[in-house]
């Protein structure tokens, strides 16, 4: 199962559009949602980054996807990247 990490803060309308297409993926994906403003050291990391996405596994963080993406286009770049940086990781 693909574990991912969003950071995120109230009001993002970016990280909202992608927190919505993420529960549209199929099979369903586990996805912890951070809220940025909860911590200072999230909010100093992330404070211009948001949405952040990072792969709980590896804990490396995603590429940005577009917020044009349909659903099927980032379970398909979801796929594809976290299948070449888990490769990576056993190098």
């Amino acid at each position: 199962m693909i574990q991912l990490i969003l950071y995120s803060k109230p009001g993002c309308h970016l990280c909202e559009g992608l927190q919505e297409k993420l529960t549209q993926i199929q099979p369903p994906i586990q996805l912890e949602v951070r809220d940025i403003t909860s911590r200072a050291d999230w909010f100093a990391a992330y404070e211009y980054e948001i949405p952040v996405l990072v792969d709980a596994a590896t804990e490396l963080t995603l590429p940005r996807p577009s917020p044009r993406a349909s659903v099927a286009q980032l379970q398909q770049s979801l796929q594809k990247y976290l299948s070449e940086s888990r490769q990576n990781e056993t190098k």
